[in-house]
């Protein structure tokens, strides 16, 4: 009996998957924080860009 709790106690495959589990969670967080930055100056970028042309005559028309 001594000799299990022991091995139970020496075990650590448990604390690689919670450490990968925590890893991928920062990493996913670390994604969606660098995409909503990008995405809100890519947003402003092009709401400069279209008050820009507004005042550009269509050449087709």
């Amino acid at each position: 009996m001594k000799n299990t709790i022991q091995q139970f106690l020496r075990d650590e495959d448990g604390v690689a998957a919670i450490e990968y589990g925590l890893l991928a969670g920062l990493i996913a967080v670390a994604i969606i924080v660098t995409t909503r930055a990008i995405g809100t100056n890519l947003n402003n970028v092009f709401t400069y860009v279209s008050t820009a042309l507004a005042g550009v005559a269509n050449p087709a028309a």
